[in-house]
């Protein structure tokens, strides 16, 4: 299997249905290979990409999978998925989908050389940064200064205000 004509098969597919490709991973399983494909986007309802997307998107890929050959003879399995909360945000995509979200950040803290592990709101974001709320002080962080983010899960998230 080859990485490369893989993506290209499956990224204008993906795009069919309002998704991307985020990560595709080729693994050996005995006789077997696991093709691991993990996607994000808005979806085709702009909510990010829901089960039913997935679902529905796994079938397109698994019929122009095989029908194209890129996946070679030998027998795979399929593996579709989001992105999750637990991967961390490494595009301007990732954090532009995920605005309004608490993230904790690992990083050089804006105006310093000090390293520190922040816990903010997602206010803004553009190309080179992002603008978190960290206890009510807007804070600007350059991607570049950003070594590791990670969305926090929460079950009881304020309500946005528009």
């Amino acid at each position: 299997m080859n990485r490369e004509r893989i993506a290209a098969v499956v990224e204008p597919l993906l795009a069919e249905y309002a998704l991307e490709l985020d990560d595709l991973e080729i693994v050996p399983a005995g006789k077997r290979s696991v093709l691991r494909i993990t996607v994000d986007g808005d979806g085709p309802h702009g909510h990010g990409p829901l089960l039913d997307d997935i679902a529905q998107a796994t079938r397109g890929l698994s019929e122009a999978l095989d029908d194209s050959g890129v996946a070679g003879d030998r027998a795979y399995t399929l593996e579709v998925s989001s992105r999750g909360t637990s991967r961390p945000l490494t595009r301007p995509a990732h954090w532009r989908r995920n605005r309004g979200r608490l993230v904790e950040v690992d990083g050089q803290t804006p105006g310093s050389e000090d390293v520190a592990k922040v816990t903010g709101r997602i206010s803004e974001t553009d190309e080179t940064g992002v603008v978190l709320n960290v206890d009510g002080e807007q804070q600007r962080w350059e991607f570049e200064q950003i070594s590791k983010a990670v969305v926090q899960v929460e079950l009881n998230r304020p309500v946005e205000e528009e």
